[in-house]
């Protein structure tokens, strides 16, 4: 009876979610409580979910500090500057462009925000991208596997929602997995290269007086294609849905597009910067960085620290310091909400033991042979899992069946939370995903012609994730 309830519950808040029938948010609080008062739990189901409420804390308030201390970071101009020295460095050079679009993405995505991240990259590199000629598939292939294999950062939705389903904390998921998310990078830096060097190959081969022998613009051998011609040949401008977000394009006097940041979050008038703290604030953020690493204090409190300096010294007015936090506010509700919300999903999947007996389920399906192997095959079965549902039905749905199946072989909660997050690569790709969705309209490129070119290279990352974090030992075979 546990079993038939307990996969019911998570179906039915799977499809409800999916079919956007109701909001994940409620979905996570309504669904849970039904079905745990037909298990039985009357009164003492408030027990359980106050129980996993509190184990959650540390996880919300890592969550809610890290946002707000990577928010004000870019609100105060931290990040300009190296905006500006990427795209200084890359100038006309196709592969060094695509390459500049990796280091930007990895740099934005610091802040958690795919959002955020996908309109800062479009709105600075999109013109350049045009004015070369050269495809924006190439940008959205990049900058959604950069960000995808960034989205395990503590802070971040799949690391979070791991440690809170599995009521770890969130530093042991992420700190062991530093090489495999290294690994990772180097290979999305490998295949922006190829694609930057084919692009550059490319245009030299159809556009050769345009494009002299080298691999930089040939101004001497052909003017820029106006924006006209551009329409003329099928290369999308900056126009249509996205012309909102991206007023950063200027139309130089040779009919050529420069990118500048105004109407972005990168605005370099904005009232926020702090350029005199430049230096503060790089250090500030560069320690902290190196104390996450070395694990030596909770990783909420090492933000709530951050976020109260970097507001105290850049913002010493009291009543600037409340705008900075309202501004914030959406995003932290948005995520903490959400965590605190999974508490009743938890609490009633472990409170009436419907996760020990869906668990006990498992082991009797999953052969003998394969139940040491659990925490790989959890990493596996989030490529395509996460593809087709959202982090919140997977990680508060599945993972924590998986887990329990594990426990049984003796497979630790935290080696499965790390296995799980392998799959983010491919997830981000998905069109379940608001983010991704932004991308391909802002930079007017069809999902279709993304996902050709990028669903492969995901997958490759996705499995040398999972690959070094079991030769590292951070995912275990027992």
């Amino acid at each position: 009876m546990l079993v038939a309830l307990g996969f019911l519950m998570v179906a039915t808040f799977m499809a409800l979610i999916m079919t956007k029938r109701m909001t994940p948010l409620l979905a996570l609080i309504i669904v849970p409580t039904i079905f745990g008062l037909f298990a039985g739990a009357g009164l003492g189901i408030g027990d359980m979910v106050m129980d996993a409420v509190k184990s959650m804390s540390g996880t919300a308030a890592l969550l809610m500090f890290a946002i707000m201390y990577f928010g004000i970071m870019i609100d105060v101009g931290l990040f300009d500057k190296l905006v500006d020295g990427i795209l200084k460095l890359v100038g006309n050079d196709p592969a060094k462009v695509v390459i500049g679009t990796a280091l930007l993405t990895g740099l934005i995505s610091l802040d958690g925000d795919g959002s955020t991240t996908f309109i800062v990259v479009t709105a600075a590199l999109l013109p350049i991208y045009q004015r070369l000629g050269m495809s924006p598939v190439v940008l959205t292939c990049v900058a959604g596997l950069t960000n995808g294999t960034l989205n395990i950062v503590p802070w971040g939705g799949p690391t979070a929602r791991a440690a809170a389903a599995l009521h770890v904390d969130a530093s042991e998921v992420f700190v062991p997995m530093l090489p495999a998310l290294g690994a990772g990078l180097v290979a999305v830096f490998a295949f922006a290269w190829a694609m930057g060097i084919a692009e550059r190959k490319r245009l030299q081969r159809e556009d050769p007086l345009r494009w002299g022998v080298g691999s930089t613009l040939n101004i001497s051998g052909g003017t820029p294609k106006s924006p006209a011609s551009r329409i003329a040949n099928g290369t999308p401008t900056v126009g249509g849905r996205g012309t909102a977000l991206m007023e950063q394009v200027a139309v130089l006097g040779d009919g050529t597009e420069t990118a500048t940041m105004n109407g972005t979050v990168l605005d370099p008038n904005r009232e926020t910067l702090r350029p005199k703290l430049f230096i503060f604030n790089l250090a500030m953020t560069v320690t902290i960085m190196v104390l996450l690493i070395l694990d030596l204090v909770p990783l909420s409190y090492l933000f709530m620290v951050g976020t109260a300096v970097a507001l105290l010294v850049n913002f010493p007015k009291i009543s600037d310091q409340a705008k900075m936090i309202a501004s914030h506010a959406s995003s932290v509700i948005a995520v903490v909400s959400m965590v605190l919300a999974a508490a009743v999903l938890t609490g009633v999947l472990s409170g009436t033991g419907m996760v020990e007996a869906m668990s006990a389920w498992l082991v009797d399906v999953i052969p003998a042979s394969m139940g040491p192997m659990l925490a790989v095959l959890t990493g596996l079965i989030s490529i395509p899992a996460t593809f087709f549902m959202s982090n919140d039905a997977f990680y508060f749905g599945i993972l924590p069946v998986l887990t329990e199946a594990g426990a049984h072989y003796g497979i630790p909660a935290v080696d499965m939370a790390r296995a799980s997050i392998t799959g983010q690569p491919v997830h981000m790709q998905s069109p379940l995903v608001p983010a991704i969705l932004l991308l391909v309209s802002l930079a007017k490129v069809d999902l279709g012609e993304h996902h050709k070119k990028v669903l492969w290279r995901a997958l490759v990352v996705s499995l040398v994730m999972l690959t070094v974090g079991v030769v590292t030992g951070a995912i275990g075979i027992s």
